[in-house]
């Protein structure tokens, strides 16, 4: 009896306990996998589109889970290791937002398009990666946020690595391929692959020989000793926006190592000639390169493309020993005499005898250009003065077309004027010949080129007050404004001169070209002297105009300059110069006068309204003195 209870109690505890473990299972169960869905009718309607599946890793992967956990040892661990350490990860933990692996790994989060690399569909697949990696870089809001700009990106799509992609060439570099994958880090870190020290191995990934070659040069051994300034691929190349040879030849060829071998760091630093690029830049083959050639040689033609070696090195292409050859790939037949001197000549302290002789050269013509040149132009100034002023003496010139009063006007607009110019120019190109006329001392031609344009300032204001107070000036103002008779007279002239028809035109006092000017002038000087006002008080008077009117104001003195200097060079001194009617000059802006020949030539309707008012006054004379002596002979009758 004992023995049976002991055996029935055994049997009910086992019982229990297999009971409890197959309910504990069929839980576990019933959690992992999703309820049934209850049977469906069988209706007529279509059946829908089926949807994405909502599929969620934590459910059954998430720590404390039965399945394994997918951040755990046995899944990703090399992808998950890496991501901590990139810069992803990193502005993650700060709070702020950052690509995680559904952002790159799926579509819109959507697990069910999570796909291998190697499917076409997959967000990871080479021809979708710079896709990827552009929902986040090509966001230009996105990326203003973290103070950086979408511009990368854009360069990628264009440069030859985006372009190659675009046309199926699934060997050409994408993002993964330089920034990697996961162990995505800034180039200020030592162990990015995007580091300065890095890249020529980075890029060696696919370029393997050229960075063999690179590796081996002046320029990476440089590296290699930690030296920073020592450019990379990428100095050259550009980073994102790397083009084809073909496509930009100069900027390879010249542009990139004007950017060290053109400035005084290398020199200061390290001893290195400076001014390489512009003395190429002064031989023949610099100014076949500017004016566009294709075969002229360039930088690369002479020191190599990654391969460039000091020219004391046997391996150099700028070695002695290989200058010969090195020239016989553009000269064919070029000997040892045609290698010897020097491509970049210079005028310094270089002692080889190219340099020194070209130094010498420069130094004997300069002195007999200034010399010579400068004679000619004395000796033929002053014959020249003498010739036109025996003229001027000996042609009688009594017709008064300038009052003293509009003389001194005239000579405080000239004088005024052609400061204004000089130190206008030599302000804005202040590295060009016009800066000698004024001196190397930017605040003095500053200071000038106010000081005269407060003169023709005054001058402008005087000549309004001329106008309207004084009868000369008021009968001035009223033969200078334009009538129609002047579109006539433009219309005659031209088909006099141009069409060979009819008479010239009639002009009187002041002709059409007189008028031009004249309002041109006028609007030059309100135009110039506002501008100029608001670039030199921008910050007191004119401080409440935003900055952009102050720009434009700048933009519009600059070309408006260029408008008058040219109008006085091209219309101005033709009719007062070059005109052969008045040549050498007209000098009526010394004393006021002109002879009656060339008033007449010029100004026949002014010269015969002269005439007729001196006939008018002479008969009415006449007939004074006539009645004065019909009184007399009354008077003695």
């Amino acid at each position: 009896m004992k023995t049976g209870v002991k055996v029935g109690v055994i049997f009910a505890f086992v019982l229990f306990t297999l009971s409890a473990y197959l309910l504990s299972m069929s839980g576990t169960h019933a959690e992992a996998q999703p309820a049934a869905a209850p049977p469906i009718a069988n209706t007529a309607a279509p059946a829908a589109e089926p949807t994405a599946p909502k599929l969620d890793c934590a459910g059954c992967h998430g720590p404390g889970r039965s399945l394994p956990y997918l951040a755990g040892e046995k899944f990703h661990k090399d992808a998950h290791s890496a991501m901590d350490t990139s810069i992803h990860a990193k502005v993650a933990v700060r709070g702020k937002p950052a690509a995680n692996c559904m952002d790159c790994h799926s579509v819109n989060g959507d697990m069910a398009t999570i796909r291998a690399a190697d499917d076409p569909r997959s967000t990871i697949n080479r021809a979708n990666i710079s896709q990827t990696c552009g929902r986040c870089h090509n966001d230009p809001a996105l990326m203003a946020e973290k103070g950086i700009t979408n511009r990368p990106f854009l360069a990628y799509q264009e440069s030859v690595h985006g372009k190659a992609l675009s046309h199926g060439n699934m060997k050409a570099a994408v993002c993964s391929d330089c920034h990697n994958s996961h162990a995505v880090l800034p180039a200020t870190d030592t162990n990015s692959t995007i580091s300065k020290f890095n890249v020529a191995a980075t890029c060696g990934k696919c370029h393997g020989e050229i960075a063999g070659q690179f590796t081996e040069s002046v320029h990476g051994m440089s590296l290699a000793r930690g030296n920073y300034q020592s450019p990379n691929c990428t100095d050259c190349h550009g980073i994102h926006g790397i083009k084809a040879q073909k496509e930009s030849r100069q900027a390879l060829g010249l542009t990139s190592c004007s950017q060290c071998h053109d400035g005084v760091r290398l020199s200061q630093d390290y001893g290195i000639p400076s001014e390489r690029v512009s003395s190429f830049q002064d031989s023949y083959h610099g100014r076949a390169l500017k004016l566009g050639s294709d075969v002229v040689a360039d930088c690369a033609s002479c020191h190599g493309i990654h391969n460039i070696l000091p020219s004391n090195n046997p391996k150099s292409l700028i070695h002695k020993s290989n200058l010969v050859t090195t020239c016989g790939q553009c000269h064919l037949g070029a000997g040892e005499n045609f290698a010897i001197g020097k491509v970049h000549l210079e005028t310094g302290a270089s002692q080889d005898i190219g340099s020194q002789g070209k130094n010498w050269v420069r130094t004997i013509y300069l002195l007999l250009i200034f010399g010579v040149v400068g004679g000619m132009l004395v000796h033929n100034g002053v014959i020249w003065y003498r010739k036109a002023a025996a003229k001027r003496k000996l042609e009688a010139r009594p017709i008064v077309r300038m009052s003293v009063n509009q003389r001194v006007q005239h000579w405080l607009l000239l004088t005024s004027f052609i400061v204004l110019v000089i130190t206008g120019f030599a302000l804005e190109y202040p590295e060009t010949w016009i800066t000698w006329l004024t001196g190397n001392s930017e605040s003095v031609r500053r200071m000038i080129h106010r000081g005269a344009a407060v003169i023709m300032m005054v001058t402008g204001v005087y000549h309004i007050v001329y106008l309207l107070a004084l009868k000369e000036g008021r009968l001035w103002a009223y033969d200078m404004l334009p009538r129609w008779k002047d579109f006539q007279d433009l219309f005659q002239n031209f088909r006099h001169f141009v069409l060979n028809k009819g008479e010239r035109p009639k002009f009187a006092r002041f002709r059409y070209a007189d008028k031009a000017e004249y309002w041109a002038v006028v609007w030059g000087t309100i135009i110039m002297g506002l501008t100029g006002l608001m670039i030199w008080f921008k910050v007191g008077i004119f401080g409440f105009l935003p900055r952009w009117a102050i720009d434009i104001a700048i933009a519009i003195h600059f070309y408006e300059a260029i408008l008058a200097t040219l109008a006085i060079i091209v219309w101005h001194f033709y009719h007062v110069i070059f005109d052969p009617d008045v040549y050498p000059i007209n000098w009526t802006f010394y004393d006021g006068r002109m002879s009656e020949e060339l008033f007449k030539e010029e100004h026949e309707q002014a010269y015969e309204d002269m005439k007729a008012e001196e006939a008018r006054i002479a008969e009415a004379a006449s007939t004074e003195d006539g009645e004065s002596d019909s009184k007399e002979e009354d008077k003695q009758n």
